[in-house]
């Protein structure tokens, strides 16, 4: 992402948040922790902050004066390919789900904890965060890990962290390429839920969260795969997902 720094360091951040004093302690630890925070309080503005602004991250909260996060989320998600953290409340499994669907990353539950917040964002940053150039040096033996993988007019890259269909380009957020590229890197085995958490998360799956489960479904459309009876990531009943080889 534009702006983003490859040493981790000067990352931007913009929190989406009304309660002030939150909103300052939240501001507080994180740039304590070396991320540079800036907060908009009003959700009618947010959506100008974020498209104008590209920050390498949004912490948005899901009720706003204004205008509310899913609709704040649904909005920018054409202009704007950052990690978006949904902060929702704790119990409220629609809230979670819903905004998975306009787009979100990921959600933290309120009342929010610096320090998970923190992990949340480390984590999601650390996917997108393009690699330092190695200096010029003999060529070693080409890793076993492809960097770009085809299926017929499907085309999944790695390196660009893009994919594209019939030569046109599939609009993923972040999330949804992480997935997309684990399945297809995987294509021909069935990955159960707890493979697909641990590898995107970093945690274990408490066999409640259904964020893997809405992402699958916002990519299949997106990759030309049929939402009702796919066949190029089917699921496969008590045990995970698979990507078909040959769809």
């Amino acid at each position: 992402m534009e702006g983003m720094q490859q040493t981790g360091e000067g990352w931007r951040i913009l929190i989406v948040e009304d309660d002030e004093r939150l909103a300052e302690l939240t501001r507080e630890y994180l740039e304590s922790n070396g991320l540079e925070v800036s907060v908009e309080t009003n959700g009618s503005a947010a959506v100008d902050r974020i498209c104008q602004e590209q920050p390498d991250l949004v912490v948005l909260d899901l009720m706003l004066p204004g205008e509310d996060g899913l609709s704040i989320c649904r909005r920018v998600r054409p202009f704007y390919s950052g990690p978006i953290i949904m902060l929702t409340a704790r119990t409220d499994d629609l809230d979670q789900v819903l905004g998975l669907e306009m787009g979100a990353d990921d959600y933290v539950g309120k009342p929010v904890q610096p320090r998970v917040l923190l992990a949340r964002i480390r984590a999601l940053l650390r996917r997108v965060e393009p690699q330092p150039v190695a200096p010029a040096r003999a060529p070693e033996p080409e890793s076993d890990e492809p960097v770009r993988l085809q299926f017929n007019d499907l085309v999944v890259d790695r390196t660009m962290r893009e994919a594209w269909l019939g030569g046109d380009s599939v609009d993923l957020t972040s999330a949804e390429f992480d997935l997309l590229w684990l399945l297809a890197n995987n294509a021909g085995r069935v990955l159960s839920r707890e493979e697909i958490f641990t590898a995107l998360r970093g945690i274990e799956y408490d066999g409640q969260d259904r964020s893997i489960d809405v992402r699958v479904s916002r990519i299949r459309p997106k990759i030309g795969d049929d939402p009702i009876h796919p066949r190029r990531i089917k699921t496969v009943r008590s045990k995970g997902y698979l990507f078909v080889k040959e769809p």
